[in-house]
C-alpha cells in the first residue's frame, strides 16, 4: 500500500489514553489532521484544550463502548488511516473477559467498520498490541522476535477455566491473554479469504514492552496515572513504596521498555513507511531494572523537588542483574529507523512533569 503522508486525516481510537494522547500530538506536529475518539464529550474536553493551537486539525468524536457492534461505524468515515490504541490495561479484572472482550471486540470491531464502509479512503491501520502478546516466562534467557507468540498465557487461562477457577487466573496472565487474543484476531480478520477480497488497506502492528515517560492526557494525582506510569512513580519516585518492595526487588525486577514519545513516533512511522504494511514490529528501547531508573533519578541535577523522598536502593545493582528476556528489534531498526530515548532522558523529563504538577 502507498504510505500515508500529511495532511491526511488519521483516526486515533482511545485518544484520551496515555499512549494515544502522545500519538495525537505527534501526528498533529507532523501536519496530519486527527480525529480522536473518547468515551464521552466530557472526557474529550481536556484534549480539545491541549490541542487547541491546532484549530480544526483536531476533532473529538464519542465512542461510548468500543466493544459494541458497529461502535466505530461513524468514526472511521472519511479518514485516510487509523491508529487503534483503545484497549483496557489494568490489573483489577476479576473475570478475564473484563479485559479480553473489549480488547478483542474493539479491535475486530474497528476493522469491521472500515470493511463495511464501501467508500472508505483508509490505506493503513496501525494497531497497538504489546510485548505481552510476544513474551513468556521461562527460567532461561530468551531472545524473542516477531515470530514468537505468547501461547503460555492462553494455556494458563485454559487450565484455570477447565478447573472451574477462571477468576483465579493471575492478573498478569489475564492482561497478556487479552493482548494476545486481540492481536491474533486482527491478523485472522485480514487474512480471512472472504475479507481479503474486499479489503483495500493493509495492517501494521506495534508490540511495545513497558511504556514510561511524561503524560499529557488528563490526570490529577499519581493515583490517576495509567498502569505502567503508576508503577514507575511508585518504584522510582515514591521512596516509601520502593523501600517496602525491597532492594532485591528493585535490583532484579524489570525487562524491556520504551519511552511513550518514542512509541508515538513509531506509530507515525508505521503509517508513513510503506514497508511496515503487513508487518508485526517489536519496538523496544532496551533493558531496564527499577534500580537503573532510581540511579538516574538520584543523579538529576538539580535534585527534583517532590512531595516524596526518592528511593536509593543499591546503586548500580541493576547493571549487574540478570535479564531473562531480550527483544530483537532488528525489524524496527530496518523498517522504521526508530531512535530511542535513554533512561536518563526519560527519567529527567518524567520528573520535570511531576514537579510541574506539584507532586
Amino acid at each position: 500500500m502507498p504510505a500515508v503522508q500529511p495532511p491526511c486525516k488519521v483516526l486515533v481510537s482511545g485518544a484520551t489514553g496515555y499512549i494515544a494522547a502522545w500519538v495525537v500530538q505527534n501526528l498533529l506536529e507532523r501536519g496530519y489532521s486527527v480525529r480522536g475518539t473518547a468515551r464521552s464529550v466530557a472526557k474529550g474536553e481536556h484534549l480539545k484544550k491541549v490541542f487547541s493551537p491546532y484549530g480544526d486539525k483536531f476533532e473529538v468524536v464519542v465512542v461510548e463502548d468500543i466493544s459494541r457492534d458497529g461502535a466505530f461505524d461513524e468514526a472511521v468515515k472519511d479518514v485516510d488511516a487509523i491508529e487503534h490504541t483503545a484497549s483496557p490495561f489494568h490489573m483489577n479484572a476479576v473475570d478475564p473477559d473484563e479485559l479480553i472482550k473489549p480488547a478483542v471486540n474493539g479491535t475486530v470491531g474497528i476493522l469491521k467498520s472500515v470493511l463495511k464502509d464501501e467508500s472508505t479512503k483508509v490505506k493503513r491501520i496501525v494497531i497497538t498490541s504489546s510485548g505481552a502478546a510476544v513474551t513468556r516466562d521461562e527460567p532461561t534467557q530468551l531472545t524473542l522476535t516477531e515470530a514468537d507468540w505468547n501461547t503460555q498465557c492462553l494455556e494458563v487461562l485454559k487450565k484455570f477455566e477447565d478447573e472451574g477457577r477462571k477468576n483465579e487466573v493471575p492478573n498478569i496472565m489475564k492482561y497478556r491473554a487479552s493482548k494476545t487474543l486481540a492481536e491474533r484476531s486482527a491478523w485472522e480478520f485480514v487474512n480471512d479469504p472472504d475479507n481479503k477480497l474486499r479489503i483495500k488497506w493493509d495492517l501494521a502492528v506495534l508490540n511495545p514492552p513497558f511504556v514510561f515517560g511524561p503524560a499529557i492526557h488528563e490526570i490529577t494525582t499519581p493515583s490517576s496515572l495509567n498502569t505502567s506510569a503508576a508503577i514507575f512513580y511508585n518504584y522510582v519516585a515514591d521512596g516509601a513504596k520502593a523501600n517496602a518492595a525491597g532492594n532485591d526487588f528493585l535490583a532484579n525486577t524489570g525487562t524491556c521498555w520504551i519511552d511513550v514519545r518514542d512509541l508515538a513516533e513509531a506509530h507515525a512511522l508505521a503509517l508513513e513507511k510503506e514497508a511496515a504494511g503487513g508487518e508485526r514490529i517489536i519496538v523496544s528501547g532496551g533493558l531496564w531494572k527499577w534500580q537503573d531508573f532510581i540511579d538516574a533519578a538520584n543523579d538529576l541535577n538539580p535534585p527534583p523537588k517532590l512531595s516524596t523522598t526518592l528511593p536509593v536502593g543499591i546503586r548500580g545493582a541493576g547493571k549487574t542483574a540478570k535479564h531473562l528476556l531480550i527483544y530483537n528489534t532488528a525489524k524496527a531498526d530496518r523498517i522504521l529507523g526508530l531512535k530511542y530515548r535513554s533512561i536518563t532522558e526519560t527519567t529527567k523529563d518524567t520528573f520535570e512533569d511531576y514537579e510541574a504538577r506539584g507532586w
